[in-house]
């Protein structure tokens, strides 16, 4: 199939990029550069460096390649800028999102995979969180990605698509053989933040509030690899020839403690660093951990990298390999 990816220059859109080429898809690239990385795009892969902002180019390049469908991962993401920022990310995520769509329909293409995001829940109520937990993002970034779901949920009412949205919980890890990893600026991931603990390139790996309900007193999380996230894309992508509306949990179910991902950073990389404990952050819910078992029944979904080990394994290969980025 062709496939316009949306960001395919970024971390999760060159792995998926990267997978779609494997796979025998014929993906194009359509990146502003902005946030992603021209390293990052694949072999096999066309590229088009353009902005979702620019709707001639986004009909032109549509039209040129025949595009049947698109897979959207352009979007900012750090929670912070965007309670900063907040008409910024609904501009970039929302504004933009709907320029897409307008040009895909212009275009005939009705097919739509959407890099959403578990921060749609805001505050849990319970956990582990299924797709029937409420919406009630608590931050700009979480309520754009729920507009865009909105959007696309009455666009696909209207008969005008249909739509994928993959609500993702933390995707970390490296793909394509430890390849193609994160490089984010600024980084707030916890797990390339402590590898560059590990590295040197930090002072130290910081743990935000240390007297949770938790097992050890840290904030708990689900952690999925980047490959298996890009695996549900596919099943999602092919799921559409028969259902115009999905809404899908990405995670692994289990969830990893902030000094549980210390640790084992500290057993796969062989390197003792220092640790800072610190004040809890306002809005962190003790523990986020997702209930994935709708995936698990319609796509056939599972994720075939959980453990916590492994996942480190693939970014401490990447990180270490490239310790200044892809620059």
């Amino acid at each position: 199939m062709r496939v316009l990816v949306a960001g395919g220059a970024g971390y999760i859109g060159s792995n998926m990029t990267a997978m779609l080429v494997a796979e025998g898809h014929e993906p194009v690239v359509y990146d502003n550069l902005s946030k992603g990385h021209a390293q990052a795009v694949v072999q096999g892969a066309r590229f088009v460096e353009g902005d979702l902002a620019d709707y001639g180019l986004l009909v032109k390049t549509l039209k040129e390649y025949s595009a049947e469908a698109v897979m959207h991962f352009a979007a900012f993401i750090e929670v912070a800028e965007s309670v900063r920022e907040p008409l910024e990310f609904y501009r970039n995520n929302v504004s933009n999102t709907q320029n897409l769509l307008s040009a895909m329909l212009e275009c005939g293409v009705q097919k739509f995979v959407f890099s959403s995001t578990a921060a749609v829940y805001g505050q849990p109520e319970e956990t582990p969180i299924t797709e029937n937990c409420p919406t009630r993002p608590i931050n700009p970034y979480g309520e754009s990605k729920l507009a865009v779901e909105r959007m696309c949920h009455w666009a696909s009412q209207a008969q005008k698509l249909r739509y994928a949205a993959l609500r993702y919980f933390n995707a970390c890890g490296a793909g394509q053989n430890c390849t193609l990893g994160e490089d984010h600026e600024p980084e707030s991931h916890l797990i390339p933040l402590v590898i560059n603990a590990a590295l040197g390139r930090r002072e130290d790996a910081k743990i935000f509030g240390t007297d949770y309900e938790t097992p050890d007193g840290t904030c708990v999380r689900d952690y999925i690899h980047i490959e298996d996230l890009c695996r549900a894309h596919l099943l999602a992508l092919a799921k559409l020839e028969e259902q115009r509306e999905l809404v899908y949990n990405l995670g692994n179910g289990t969830g990893y403690s902030v000094r549980q991902v210390i640790d084992t950073v500290k057993k796969v990389s062989g390197r003792d660093f220092n640790v800072t404990e610190t004040a809890r952050r306002p809005g962190d819910p003790a523990v986020l951990n997702s209930d994935a078992s709708k995936a698990n029944r319609e796509l056939g979904w599972q994720p075939q990298i959980p453990e916590l080990e492994r996942i480190i394994e693939t970014a401490w290969q990447w990180h270490s390999r490239h310790p200044e980025g892809y620059e």
